[in-house]
């Protein structure tokens, strides 16, 4: 797939983030950039920070360092966020449908109170996004993996976001779900010109799909495009070190 280089109209700076857990340094001094329009990729070893990073972005984990999205004009906003997470822990027996989900979750009244029928055509709208409306009424625990990371993906672009952020969302995929996800991840960032940050250890689909690839561990060792990142000296020596 022919990768989006466009007029970087928008961007999300992170910049002097760390993480400390008592005298454990997570991450320090991590600093880098996010474009709108494109798909930076995440990658790193085991108990890098990569996860704990995307947590920190959002705001669920204690930081230092500052946040900063600037729009297509230059004016300094408070971003709007979307995230998926790599699993979702939920009963599998229960009856619960993908349309209960987004009601719930879309709505502030108890479902057991809300007809279903006023928001089943917004549901199906945002659903449509990832090619995923005819989930509709399939229950959750009756979705493939890939299936319900696309239904979260859904989930995570309503409202739609500047930044989303992606953990890890096709760990335990099969090949052809993995691929399905990545090109509507790579679609949405060029249809809707957000910012994808995506933490993966498929270097084959990030060498594929991805824009920019940030090579984490504890700190950001180089950023780069895919040649660029897996070509160099930082990755040799993480990876490939005898």
């Amino acid at each position: 797939m022919q990768k989006h280089h466009k007029a970087k109209l928008c961007e999300t700076k992170v910049e002097n983030f760390g993480v400390k857990v008592g005298d454990l340094v997570i991450f320090d001094d991590v600093n880098f950039t996010l474009n709108c329009g494109e798909l930076t990729a995440l990658i790193g070893p085991n108990g890098a920070g990569k996860s704990t990073l995307l947590k920190s972005i959002l705001g669920e984990v204690s930081h230092t360092g500052k946040l900063n999205y600037f729009d297509a004009k230059g004016k300094h906003l408070r971003p709007i966020i979307g995230y998926v997470p790599q699993t979702l822990k939920f009963d599998t027996t229960s009856p619960t449908s993908v349309l209960d989900l987004f009601q719930a979750c879309l709505t502030w009244k108890p479902v057991w109170l809300f007809s279903a029928d006023s928001i089943r055509e917004k549901v199906s709208k945002i659903l449509s996004r990832v090619q995923a409306e005819y989930l509709i009424d399939r229950r959750l625990g009756a979705l493939s993996g890939g299936e319900l990371q696309r239904v979260l993906l859904a989930l995570a672009m309503e409202p739609l976001p500047d930044l989303l952020l992606l953990d890890e969302p096709v760990s335990g995929v099969d090949e052809v779900g993995m691929k399905i996800f990545y090109e509507l991840a790579a679609k949405l960032c060029a249809v809707e010109d957000m910012a994808i940050l995506l933490i993966s250890h498929d270097l084959e689909m990030v060498k594929k799909y991805a824009d920019q690839v940030i090579l984490l561990n504890k700190r950001v060792l180089k950023v780069g495009t895919a040649d660029e990142v897996f070509n160099s000296a930082e990755m040799q020596n993480l990876f490939f070190r005898l």
